[in-house]
């Protein structure tokens, strides 16, 4: 039985200090990579990277999936204004 999100209740994704557009670093396979994150799931991040190893490539193509918990904030990406967010200007 799947149990549907309350409109108050946060994933375990919003929780986390990530966001799409981040710069992160992980392990695949023991090897460092750093890639960026192109989409959000329930408890983990839709990350590209680039490897010149010829078996990531095939077994990967680019494209992993991590758990919010195994990555590491390289460089966060731009932030949108939330709504409820004064402007700089208006500070």
């Amino acid at each position: 039985m799947i149990v549907p999100k309350k409109n108050d209740e946060q994933t375990a994704t919003e929780k986390s200090p990530f966001e799409v557009g981040d710069e992160v670093a992980f392990q695949i396979k023991k090897q460092d990579f750093t890639g960026t994150i192109e989409k959000a799931y329930k408890n983990s991040f839709l990350i590209g990277f680039e490897s010149s190893d010829p078996d990531i490539i095939d077994t990967y193509h680019n494209k992993t999936v991590i758990n919010w918990q195994n990555l590491k904030m390289v460089k966060q990406g731009p932030r949108p204004k939330k709504a409820d967010e004064p402007a700089e200007d208006d500070k």
